[in-house]
């Protein structure tokens, strides 16, 4: 895998030529696998013999992996992402009263206020930039960003330095130093925040962890209370951020596309979904590891080998979305439900705020801005770096085209 990044699909493509599962190198020449087609992807991520818990990633337990290493906290972080079993529906319980669809509806009108005042300030900064400005940083990261720290009842002040660690973190070409040093210092931000919540509860996801944690029945310990702050701040903005900045770059490379929604042919909900298929936030999560040898399509995957989740592979297979599987569009009906937010019981707790963020974003954009366009040709846009994110790092566009 190669730690800068870089544009996927053209990699997933020869990959899932040779086959639905591929052997891959990792950061540190840590041998694992990742599953890139559809429907191998799709009974691995609910194979009852397929583990999320680091106990069972093999190099890790024979003191293989360094503790610098850039993605020991995918693996070691204690929250649902890493739990199996019971230990996964107590994790999955507490956090889900926060995530039901009554409860993203609730949040529905201040979602709408945020993503207003965004772009106002956006219009502002593209008045004084010469008519140019940074999609990405000026609205898709403080639109999701803003939502999750207030449904966790963080302060507006931390906003950025919590992306900036987020960023670090899910980086898989920074060295062991910077690695610790981003963990460490995300721990202790959080742990202020639990700590000013404990004192001072609030109407908001953190506190109710806590009285959940202190009331005797279901609890978080002190770990998996910031492993799960971690967790949702970083999943619950940077998917969302990226998603946002893809349908937007879809759109922009597909006028024929956006002129659809436009006149009615299709819904914000479709570029949504049809995003999330061809350009996939995430491209491979880390880490699965099989509690045996197991064989997805003709594949043996060995006992304890952590797995990638080859989402961005998975959307774009022809095997499961026809031959024209390279093609955004907003109209597809191939009956293949995308597999990008997960699948079976580790499926996203927040796709219902993901979705709703993003036609929101899309909406009130393009009803300001309908002549938005790129301002840089898409080849030049600096690319994550990283393998497990899937996006551009700076999206330069001209409001009015």
């Amino acid at each position: 895998m190669d730690p800068a990044g870089g544009c996927p699909h053209a990699a997933n493509a020869r990959l899932l030529a040779r086959g639905s599962v591929a052997s891959v190198i990792l950061p540190g020449e840590v041998a694992g696998m990742a599953v890139l087609g559809h429907d191998a992807l799709r009974e691995f991520l609910s194979h009852p013999d397929v583990a999320k818990d680091a106990r069972h990633f093999a190099a890790l337990q024979s003191g293989g992996i360094d503790d610098g290493w850039p993605l020991r906290t995918f693996a070691t972080v204690q929250g649902m992402t890493t739990a199996d079993g019971a230990d996964h529906r107590r994790l999955r319980t507490l956090m889900s009263k926060a995530f039901t669809a009554r409860r993203v509806e609730e949040l529905r009108p201040r979602t709408e206020a945020l993503a207003a005042s965004l772009l106002d300030g956006l219009e502002s900064a593209a008045g004084t930039s010469g008519g140019v400005v940074d999609l990405r940083a000026h609205f898709a990261l403080p639109l999701p960003m803003g939502v999750i720290c207030e449904l966790l009842g963080v302060d507006d002040a931390l906003h950025g330095r919590l992306h900036e660690l987020s960023n670090r973190i899910v980086a898989t070409d920074i060295g062991p130093q910077e690695a610790r040093a981003a963990n460490r210092e995300m721990v202790e931000l959080l742990s202020a925040v639990a700590a000013a919540r404990t004192e001072s509860p609030g109407d908001d996801l953190t506190s109710a962890l806590i009285a959940a944690r202190e009331d005797g029945g279901d609890r978080l310990g002190p770990h998996e209370l910031i492993g799960t702050l971690m967790l949702t701040i970083i999943a619950g903005h940077e998917t969302t951020l990226n998603l946002i900045t893809n349908a937007v770059r879809a759109l922009c490379a597909h006028r024929d596309q956006l002129d659809l929604v436009r006149s009615g042919g299709a819904s914000w909900a479709d570029v949504v979904e049809e995003t999330l298929r061809w350009d996939s936030p995430v491209s491979y999560f880390p880490f699965r590891y099989p509690t045996r040898d197991l064989d997805i399509d003709g594949t043996v995957i060995p006992k304890g080998t952590p797995v990638l989740a080859g989402y961005s592979a998975a959307g774009r297979d022809p095997s499961a979305h026809g031959p024209d599987a390279g093609r955004f569009d907003v109209t597809r009906d191939s009956g293949v439900r995308h597999l990008s937010l997960g699948h079976g019981a580790h499926y996203c707790m927040g796709a219902q705020l993901a979705r709703m963020e993003g036609v929101t974003a899309l909406e009130q954009l393009f009803a300001r801005f309908p002549g938005l366009d790129l301002a840089a040709p898409e080849s030049e846009l600096p690319r994550h770096a990283s393998f497990v994110g899937n996006s551009v790092r700076q999206l330069p566009v001209r409001l009015r085209g």
